[in-house]
């Protein structure tokens, strides 16, 4: 492996996985790899950097997600990435979405192996960090183990070691981007088949992977485990990541001691006119299935979203969610 987190990683998620989301998720889990929502090579180098790349210091470990095709493009924005701190670089070959297919990257681009690896090939000579790929095991009618691998063995010849694999074909015409991540079925055995076939390789399995369990189950047979949406939508499994995952001998963060380290976060945010609402949107399944869960998630959506809401919002979600504020103590249904 080329560093020990791509044990367990949290998926590039498009308009989730933004700073606010990551800063949260590091003070759950200190061991996981992060990365950033896909960015594509022209924003990076047109782009407003600050904006698109800013990242706080405790997020590391943490990996920067590209989006397109043309070499010269990713070898710049690769090196940009570097320069910004990034620990590695990550190419997206998995997004199924109508508008990646216009701009001629993502899933589509597991069509032309050789393509992707003159781009990863490009990436890697620009910069001295890491370089990935995140695809997919296969798009439309390519449906023969033989293209996987042809695909895997043509971009690893540029000396591309790492590659996380979503267990789903991508159907580029026909389903939606929601579709594709639901409606393919899952084959977690050609994940293992290709992990098997190059043992010289670090291979992480993505897709459907609900909890801890399963992705224990699932380490049995490949290098790492990356989880998306039930990472984000119930983030309280992270606190038992290094422990579980990593053999930590200390456990994770409590609820309300995983927030509370939020808070000096949000000042600062809201100091330099951001909104509350831009972090809290990320933490309202933090309670989920607990007393007062639903109370918790009312409490943010009604009042976070205020312009002028500050931290103490966040202080009385705190503990209207462990004490109740007296309330009768029932358990609210999340």
């Amino acid at each position: 492996m080329q560093f020990q987190a791509h044990r367990f990683s949290i998926a590039p998620m498009m308009d989730w996985t933004d700073r606010h989301c990551r800063v949260f998720h590091r003070g759950l889990t200190k061991r996981a790899l992060l990365y950033t929502e896909m960015v594509t090579a022209d924003a990076v180098i047109h782009g407003d950097r600050q904006r698109l790349l800013g990242f706080s210091e405790v997020e590391h470990p943490v990996a920067l997600q590209l989006g397109g095709s043309d070499p010269a493009k990713l070898a710049e924005a690769s090196a940009i990435g570097a320069e910004f701190g990034y620990d590695e670089i990550n190419l997206n070959v998995g997004c199924p979405s109508d508008r990646v297919q216009e701009g001629r990257f993502g899933a589509c681009l597991m069509a032309e192996p050789e393509l992707v690896a003159a781009c990863v090939a490009a990436m890697r000579k620009s910069q001295p960090k890491p370089v990935t790929v995140k695809c997919r095991i296969g798009i439309d009618e390519q449906d023969a183990e033989a293209d996987l691998q042809r695909f895997i063995e043509t971009v690893a010849s540029t000396g591309v070691t790492t590659f996380v694999v979503h267990a789903r074909k991508a159907w580029l015409k026909g389903l939606s981007p929601k579709e594709n991540r639901e409606v393919p079925p899952l084959d977690y055995q050609r994940v293992y088949r290709l992990k098997a076939k190059h043992p010289e390789l670090t291979i992480v399995i993505n897709g459907g992977i609900e909890n801890l369990d399963e992705a224990c189950r699932h380490l049995e047979h490949v290098d790492g485990v990356m989880l998306g949406r039930a990472a984000y939508q119930h983030p309280y499994i992270l606190a038992d990541v290094d422990q579980r995952i990593f053999e930590e001998k200390q456990s994770g963060p409590t609820r309300a001691d995983a927030l509370s380290a939020m808070l000096p976060y949000a000042e600062a945010h809201i100091a330099k006119g951001g909104r509350l609402s831009n972090i809290t949107r990320h933490v309202l399944g933090l309670y989920h299935g607990q007393p007062r869960g639903r109370a918790f998630r009312r409490l943010l959506s009604e009042r976070a979203t205020n312009a002028a809401a500050t931290s103490a919002v966040l202080e009385d979600a705190i503990a209207l969610a462990e004490h109740g504020y007296g309330r009768q103590d029932q358990p609210d249904a999340a």
